[in-house]
C-alpha cells in the first residue's frame, strides 16, 4: 500500500498542523514528539460548528481522522481505540482483537515494555499485509513515563526496552514507506530521554500558548452569543488582549466562572486570576508581582533613573527595537536592587514576574523547570523577570561536581537572553552584589547590555528623601519636619534606613497611637546601630562600580577617580587587593 497521508490542514488549522503534515508527506519522519501547551483545549471541525477538544482527541478526529486506525496508550489500561464514530471504533476494535488479542484482556495488561512490545508485532503483522493494509496512528500519552530522562548507568532494563522499540519504529525504512505514525506526548522535552529527544528521525513539534486571536475566537466561542457586557467589564478583543500567558483552558474556567455566577469580570478579579493561573502553570517556580511603586519613588541615581525612563518611554511607543534586552543591577547589600526593578515595571505598566528556585535534586527535572518558565515568558511578553542573586542562580558553563545540571541550566539561560526576537519582550534585570562572580557570557552586550550600580545615600539631604520614601513605601505618614537631624558623615543604606521606619511605627503601636509621631522616629533613629561597613560590603561596591556601563552612573567621588590618576586599573586593584585580604581570612 503506498502512503496515503491525512488531508492537507486548511488555514484555520494550527501551523504546528502543516509542520507534521509536511513531515509525514515528504518521508523524513513517521515519529513525533509533541510538547509544549499539550494540555490546553484544541479547536475541532463538526458538521454543527467549532468545538473545543483536548489534543488526543484532536489527533484522532482531525489529524488522523480518515486513517483506518487509531491506538491510544496512556499506561492506565491497555491500548485501545480513539475515535467519535461507533462504527470506525468497532472496526478498530475487531482489528485489535484479530492482531492482538481481546481488548479487555488488553485493558489488564498494564506494564508498558509487554505493550509496546505486543503493538510493535501487532505492526510488523500489518506491515505482512500484501492487501488492505490499513493506516495506523498510535498516540502515546505521558511518554516521559515510558522513557523517562536518566542516565545510561542508572536506565532500567525496562526503560532501555521501551528506548529501543520507539527508537526501532522511528528510524525504520518500512514503516516510512506506508501510512504509520507515532505521536509521543510530553510536556517538557527535558523530561524525554534523550536518545529519544535527540534522534535524527524523530521531528519535535511544539504546541504554543494560544496567540491574541486564537484566544479571542475561544473567547467568542464560550459566550455563545451571550451579552458579552453582562459577563466582562472589557469586551472580548481588549479581555484577549489582557490574558497573555493564559491557555484556553484557563479562560474556560474564567468565563464559565462568570457565566455560572453572574460576576462579571473585572479588572481586579482578572489580575488576581492570572496571577494564580501563571504561577500554577510555572508549578510555583516563579512569583507573579504586581508593582505598586514607579521610579518617582526611587531616591538618588537620578542619571540610572533617566535611563530607565527613556526605556519606558520607548517601550510605550512600541519602539521595543531600541530597548535593552536587560540590566544588571549590582550593589552591596541594602542599596534596593530589587525595589529599582520593581518600580521600572510599576512605570511601564508591564507583568512582572520573580524567579524563585527553579532547582532540583533529580537528574534533568531542573532544566525540565527552566522549560517550563521560558515557554510561559515568551508569550507574556513584555514581562520584566527579576533573578535576584543572580550569580547563585544562573550558574556558570565552567561548574562541576551536579553531573553538567549547572552547565546546561547556564546554557538555557544564556540561549533565551540572547534572542533578540524577545528584546522588549522580555526584560531581564539580574540582581546580584557579586557582579564579578556572574559569567561573562551573561552579562555581555546583546544580553544583560545596561548595568547600574546603586551606592548607599551620600547625603543627608537624599538620606532624608529616602526616609521620606521609605515611610510611602510602608505606608507610613511622615513629614520633613519629623526627620531628625542627619550628620554629615552618617552612612545608612535604605534597608537600615527603612528599618529605623517600621521601628518607628512599632514604638507608635505600642505607645498605643495609630500615626508615627516626631518623637516614634527620633528614638528608633537614636537607639538604631547601623551594620558594620565591613570589608565585603567595600569588596561589593568596588566590583558595582567596575561592572558600570555608563560612567555618568556612578557618584562624583568614583566618576572623578575612573578620570584621574589610574582610573579604573586603581579601582580594579583595590579590589583584587581587598579579595585577596578576604579569602586569606
Amino acid at each position: 500500500m503506498s502512503k496515503e497521508p491525512f488531508n492537507e490542514p486548511d488555514k484555520t488549522s494550527p501551523p504546528w498542523v502543516q509542520h507534521i503534515w509536511n513531515a509525514h508527506l515528504g518521508g523524513s519522519s513517521q515519529t513525533f514528539i509533541l510538547h509544549g501547551n499539550v494540555n490546553d483545549l484544541i479547536p475541532i471541525k463538526k458538521k454543527t460548528g467549532t468545538a473545543y477538544a483536548m489534543l488526543p482527541e484532536f489527533l484522532a478526529t482531525q489529524l488522523f481522522g480518515v486513517w483506518d486506525m487509531v491506538v491510544y496508550y496512556d499506561q492506565v489500561r491497555g491500548p485501545r481505540a480513539l475515535t467519535s464514530s461507533r462504527e470506525k471504533l468497532n472496526k478498530i476494535n475487531r482489528k485489535i482483537e484479530r492482531f492482538l488479542g481481546s481488548v479487555e484482556e488488553l485493558k489488564s495488561t498494564r506494564g508498558p515494555a509487554v505493550v509496546l512490545t505486543l503493538l510493535d508485532r501487532f505492526f510488523e503483522k500489518i506491515l505482512l499485509m500484501e492487501s488492505d493494509r490499513p493506516s495506523v496512528a498510535l498516540i502515546l500519552d505521558y511518554a516521559h513515563f515510558l522513557i523517562p530522562s536518566t542516565s545510561i548507568s542508572h536506565t532500567s532494563r525496562e526503560t532501555a526496552s521501551n528506548l529501543a522499540t520507539l527508537l526501532n519504529w522511528a528510524k525504520s525504512p518500512y514503516f516510512k514507506r506506508v501510512s504509520f505514525a507515532f505521536c509521543l506526548i510530553s510536556e517538557r522535552l527535558n523530561d524525554l530521554n534523550t536518545a529519544i529527544v535527540q534522534n535524527a528521525h524523530i521531528t519535535k513539534i511544539e504546541i504554543p500558548f494560544p496567540d491574541t486571536e486564537e484566544r479571542l475566537r475561544f473567547i467568542e466561542w464560550a459566550a455563545a452569543e451571550r451579552a458579552f457586557d453582562k459577563l466582562s467589564d472589557f469586551d472580548e478583543s481588549v479581555l484577549a488582549r489582557l490574558t497573555p500567558g493564559l491557555t484556553l483552558v484557563h479562560l474556560q474556567g474564567l468565563m464559565n466562572r462568570a457565566i455560572r455566577t453572574g460576576r462579571r469580570i473585572n479588572e481586579s478579579d482578572l489580575k488576581g486570576y492570572k496571577k494564580y493561573m501563571i504561577e500554577s502553570q510555572c508549578e510555583g517556580l516563579v512569583e507573579f508581582i504586581e508593582p505598586k511603586h514607579t521610579l518617582e519613588m526611587v531616591v538618588g541615581h537620578e542619571v540610572a533613573k533617566k535611563r530607565l525612563r527613556e526605556d519606558v518611554d520607548l517601550i510605550k511607543k512600541g519602539r521595543l527595537d531600541a530597548v535593552p534586552m536587560g540590566y544588571l543591577i549590582c550593589g552591596a547589600v541594602g542599596t534596593g536592587k530589587t525595589f529599582l526593578a520593581e518600580c521600572y515595571a510599576g512605570s511601564v505598566g508591564i507583568a512582572c514576574i520573580k524567579l524563585l528556585s527553579f532547582r532540583s535534586k533529580y537528574v534533568g527535572e531542573t532544566e525540565g523547570n527552566l522549560e517550563k518558565i521560558f515557554k510561559v515568558l515568551r508569550v507574556m511578553g513584555p514581562v520584566a523577570v527579576i533573578i535576584d542573586e543572580a550569580d547563585a542562580m544562573l550558574g556558570d558553563r565552567e561548574m562541576e561536581g551536579d553531573s553538567g545540571t549547572s552547565a546546561r541550566v547556564f546554557g538555557q539561560f544564556a540561549t533565551q537572553m540572547g534572542d533578540t526576537t524577545y528584546r522588549g519582550k522580555i526584560i531581564w534585570f539580574l540582581l546580584t552584589c557579586r557582579p564579578d562572580l556572574l559569567p561573562m557570557d551573561l552579562k555581555r552586550q546583546g544580553r544583560c547590555e545596561v548595568h547600574i550600580p546603586l551606592t548607599i545615600p551620600d547625603t543627608p539631604e537624599q538620606i532624608k528623601n529616602m526616609f521620606l520614601s521609605m515611610a510611602r513605601k510602608n505606608g507610613i505618614d511622615i513629614t520633613q519636619d519629623d526627620l531628625p537631624d542627619i550628620p554629615d558623615d552618617l552612612k545608612l543604606s535604605g534597608a537600615d534606613i527603612e528599618g529605623i521606619v517600621t521601628r518607628a511605627k512599632r514604638l507608635a503601636l505600642l505607645s498605643g497611637a495609630e500615626d508615627v509621631e516626631q518623637e516614634h522616629l527620633r528614638h528608633a533613629f537614636t537607639k538604631f546601630v547601623p551594620s558594620a561597613d565591613t570589608d565585603e560590603k567595600k569588596l561589593q561596591l568596588l566590583a558595582a562600580v567596575l561592572e558600570c556601563t555608563d560612567i555618568s552612573f556612578l557618584p562624583q567621588e568614583f566618576q572623578k577617580e575612573l578620570s584621574t590618576g589610574k582610573g579604573r586599573e586603581g579601582i580594579l586593584t583595590q579590589f583584587r587587593d581587598l579579595k585577596q585580604s578576604l579569602e586569606r581570612m
